[in-house]
């Protein structure tokens, strides 16, 4: 391939939309006659046959998508959870079902002082939290864990015991009786199930 072709191939790689061929041209400080002839090569290497990915003629220029046969693994990826970030009520809910799981949403809104309807919703939706059962207490309340994807997400090669202890954080000393007096009430109603 030609140097102008590495730069159309490039360019239509990181572009978020199709692009003309004077677009193109214009980008690779090219005459479009030899952008055209870029692309027909291209066309020619991303072909259905050939490739996962194909070069096709939309929406007025050009761009890449993805072959048939690679259509559906594609679609996984676009439809995963969101990689947006975490609001605090997200994090203390995530914290307590690591630390505490498999955790009820009456437990954690127990521990957080707040309802957990909307913070347990979100973190299933992202799938970093899975129901797990149900407990043992009137109304028998699905229990959450935490899954696989949260601990690559989190990087805990161990799995939960690769998370810090709760003496490892640096609260003031108000804050870790506080967080303790939270912990063994919900500890003490589990202790009185069994």
């Amino acid at each position: 391939m030609s140097e102008l072709t590495h730069t159309v191939e490039a360019l239509l790689f990181v572009a978020s939309e199709p692009l003309s061929v004077a677009e193109i041209a214009t980008l690779a400080e090219a005459p479009p006659a030899r952008v055209e002839r870029a692309l027909d090569a291209l066309r020619d290497h991303y072909c259905e046959e050939r490739s996962g990915v194909v070069l096709e003629r939309v929406a007025g220029g050009y761009g890449f998508r993805a072959s048939r046969e690679t259509a559906a693994a594609c679609a996984r990826l676009v439809n995963r959870p969101s990689s947006r970030g975490l609001s605090q009520a997200a994090l203390e809910t995530l914290a307590i079902v690591a630390y505490l799981g498999p955790a009820s949403r009456p437990e954690i809104a127990r521990i957080r002082g707040v309802a957990a309807d909307s913070a347990v919703a979100g973190l299933l939706e992202r799938g970093l939290i899975e129901e797990s059962g149900r407990g043992e207490t009137p109304g028998q309340p699905v229990l959450y864990s935490t899954t696989v994807l949260f601990e690559r997400m989190f990087g805990l090669e161990e799995g939960l015991e690769s998370l810090p202890s709760l003496a490892e954080f640096d609260l003031p000393e108000a804050d870790h009786e506080a967080l303790r007096a939270r912990l063994h009430l919900v500890a003490d109603a589990r202790a009185g199930q069994g």
